[in-house]
């Protein structure tokens, strides 16, 4: 057995816990298939948010690391409901009034407002697969419509038809005794107006396959439940698909966590083997609500990747799980900053810490080195400071603080400088509010001055950080009231980086005119 593979085996990564439980579902016996299946979710009733990308992104880490521990071949199947009804419309799309009137279809037949695909479904189908592939995930995309059209689903929704009574006993268990009078597992699609229907069976015959049942006007069909007839409701359907699929793992959000003993019971009638499960906290937005595709709330998928690199949002993910957090733009400056952080450290691990480490899981152990010479955090400050419009003005700066670094050696820095600019520009800027110095920190910011261009030791940030305490020291207790001082009357901020990082990277004599222009209120 490999150094690695006797660390994974003991790691305490939460997807390595998850790969072991999952490892001993086949301990005795291999899977019939010849592989295990991991399968994400997804409803196409609005664009696609970032926790999508969530599901996607931490089912691909539990699978790396069950691949690290075992031999089983694995695959991926990311399946999206589109056949279900369209309840209401999403408040963030356009063509309000053509989707109003194909409410209640399935999604890949109501009209694609954006005008681009055949449908809305599709539409959103195409935006998630597109994100997928820019990550470079190793999925099998599945279409809910598709696996009902095809006969794919036929012999499960047989079963359920033979195992109706069974079936329905579990549901209505969970239902309010009004909606148990009508309700029944299947929804068949009306053969005229091709709406899914929420009607009551008034029969459902094993012999042929076939439901019975009334229309909304009265009308009595009769419809085969083969073939994209009918679909099943949502949570008969989840069990359903474990079941003709063989799904072996699922993650979903805490929001079905209590429906997980239903989707477990339908999937042992209908014949299958409930699946390992995984239930992950939801994303909140600034005001602590749950993000929602409909509502459009929180940060979207292109918005995270207008400011941040692809890897810092894997970061973000990847951090504490089943813990609820908050999602908006704030958190992201300190996840580009730990995640390079985090590829630092990986070069000088153990095998034990390079699997606990974020890194690994992010790029399925081909970690490469970070080449970010000056940390983001402090890219927003030198753009807020010089005033950069482009992310060349930074490379001014960054190129006189470490001679080495160039766009093309750097790319990693050279792509965060751009981001840095955008950032600061759309976010940091908007919201910046100078204050005036007192008199005991006009006294000091004089005296910062007067140091730094008297200044002839080391121009390193350890050597001007010493050159900053050294007059805060003696005029401030505590010493956090000091850097208070330098972030609020220089760079318009309640916090800020390291300062004597920054001057080595502003520059000193430019420090010095910065300091002048504060005590001159010309910041105000």
């Amino acid at each position: 057995m490999s150094d690695l593979r006797a660390a994974a085996l003991e790691s305490k990564a939460w997807p390595f816990e998850e790969a072991r439980r999952l490892a001993k579902r086949y301990e005795k016996t291999p899977p019939k298939s010849g592989h295990v299946l991991f399968e994400t979710g997804y409803g196409p009733s609005g664009l696609p948010h970032i926790g999508t990308f969530g599901e996607v992104l931490r089912t691909t880490m539990i699978r790396r690391a069950f691949q690290e521990i075992s031999d089983i071949p694995t695959r991926l199947i990311c399946f999206s409901d589109d056949m279900d009804g369209m309840r209401k419309v999403p408040g963030n799309v356009p063509n309000q009034d053509l989707l109003k009137e194909n409410l209640h279809r399935p999604l890949t037949s109501v009209p694609d407002p954006f005008g681009e695909f055949d449908s809305f479904g599709h539409h959103n189908n195409a935006m998630l697969r597109r994100f997928l592939d820019t990550f470079g995930f190793e999925y099998e995309f599945f279409s809910a419509t598709e696996f009902y059209a095809s006969g794919a689903f036929d012999e499960v929704l047989k079963r359920a038809v033979e195992k109706y009574d069974d079936v329905m006993k579990v549901m209505l268990k969970s239902l309010r005794e009004e909606r148990q009078q009508t309700y029944s597992i299947f929804l068949p699609i009306h053969p005229e107006t091709g709406r899914v229907l929420y009607v009551p069976m008034k029969e459902v015959n094993a012999t042929d396959y076939t439901v019975t049942f009334d229309d909304e006007d009265g009308r009595e069909w009769t419809l085969p439940v083969t073939g994209g007839n009918v679909k099943l409701q949502w949570k008969p359907d989840f069990g359903a698909r474990w079941a003709a699929l063989a799904v072996d793992f699922e993650m979903y959000g805490k929001d079905h966590s209590t429906n997980t003993p239903i989707y477990d019971r339908i999937c042992e009638i209908l014949g299958g083997k409930k699946p390992e499960h995984f239930t992950y906290e939801l994303f909140l937005d600034d005001k602590g609500q749950k993000i929602s595709k409909s509502s459009g709330n929180g940060i979207s998928i292109d918005e995270w990747l207008s400011y941040a690199s692809t890897e810092s949002l894997s970061y973000f993910m990847f951090q504490k799980p089943k813990t609820a957090k908050r999602l908006f733009f704030d958190v992201i400056p300190r996840a580009m900053d730990e995640y390079h952080q985090q590829l630092r450290a990986y070069p000088d691990q153990d095998a034990k810490g390079q699997l606990a480490n974020p890194v690994w899981h992010i790029h399925g152990g081909d970690v490469p080195a970070s080449d970010m010479v000056v940390p983001f955090s402090m890219l927003l400050n030198l753009a807020s400071v010089s005033g950069a419009e482009d992310k060349e003005t930074l490379w001014g700066f960054i190129g006189r603080y470490a001679p080495e670094a160039s766009p093309e050696a750097n790319p990693q820095m050279d792509q965060a400088a751009g981001f840095a600019v955008r950032y600061y520009n759309d976010f940091v800027k908007p919201g910046k509010v100078f204050r005036a110095p007192t008199d005991a920190e006009r006294e000091a910011l004089e005296a910062l001055r007067d140091a730094l261009r008297a200044h002839d030791g080391e121009m390193t940030d350890e050597g001007l950080q010493s050159v900053v305490y050294t007059v805060g020291r003696d005029r401030f207790d505590p010493m956090k009231q000091w850097f208070s001082c330098l972030y609020e009357v220089l760079l318009g901020a309640s916090q800020g980086p390291r300062f004597g990082g920054f001057i080595a990277l502003y520059g000193v004599a430019e420090t010095a005119d910065l300091i002048d222009r504060a005590l001159a209120g010309d910041l105000l």
